[in-house]
């Protein structure tokens, strides 16, 4: 089981490994339009834990993320704790 805090509230979820970022993401309400990593909504900035995410998609890298600014909808937590602010 994974964690992501919310640096903004200090708000945590657990979520499965190998979920999505974006699911924990909707339940607190942060704004989602195509979740295919073109309109730039979901952009989340990582403040620990990056090496707990998946590599970056082709996508986020077309939009010019890093491994401190992601896209939720495309980055997925495989263990550990991450903490994002939003």
């Amino acid at each position: 089981m994974a964690k992501i805090i919310f640096s903004d509230t200090g708000r945590t979820i657990n979520v499965k490994n190998e979920e999505p970022i974006k699911d924990a993401c909707e339940k607190l309400g942060v704004p989602f339009s195509c979740t295919e990593g073109i309109c730039g909504t979901c952009m989340i900035d990582v403040v620990e834990g990056q090496e707990n995410l998946s590599e970056l998609t082709q996508e986020e890298k077309d939009m010019g993320m890093n491994k401190t600014r992601r896209l939720a909808c495309q980055c997925k937590i495989k263990s550990g704790v991450v903490k994002i602010k939003y």
